[in-house]
């Protein structure tokens, strides 16, 4: 399958580079795109869990790596809400 690698700047300044294991990453995030963290919460969601079903339904079993990167991903949106951090995600590149 074909995988992404996703940059995104987070709204405490930082910069973080994420890997989806299917291209149905396009369809929920946009390079260029800014999102609310709700939105982008939700849009990871949907993403991560779309991307390992894509993988079971080709190979037979989940992606592991898919939970592993939703996990960092939520991890910081909840670093971020800890700090009371406001502000957009914005999705720098999709490759």
């Amino acid at each position: 399958m074909p995988a992404v690698n996703f940059i995104v700047s987070w709204p405490d300044g930082e910069q973080g580079q994420y890997y989806s294991p299917s291209t149905i990453i396009h369809q929920h995030l946009s390079a260029g795109s800014s999102y609310s963290q709700q939105d982008f919460s939700s849009r990871c969601k949907r993403t991560m869990h779309q991307a390992s079903e894509r993988v079971r339904q080709r190979y037979g079993f989940s992606c592991s790596a898919s939970s592993a990167e939703l996990e960092k991903l939520l991890q910081k949106l909840n670093s971020l809400k800890e700090r009371d951090i406001q502000g957009e995600v914005s999705v720098l590149s999709l490759s």
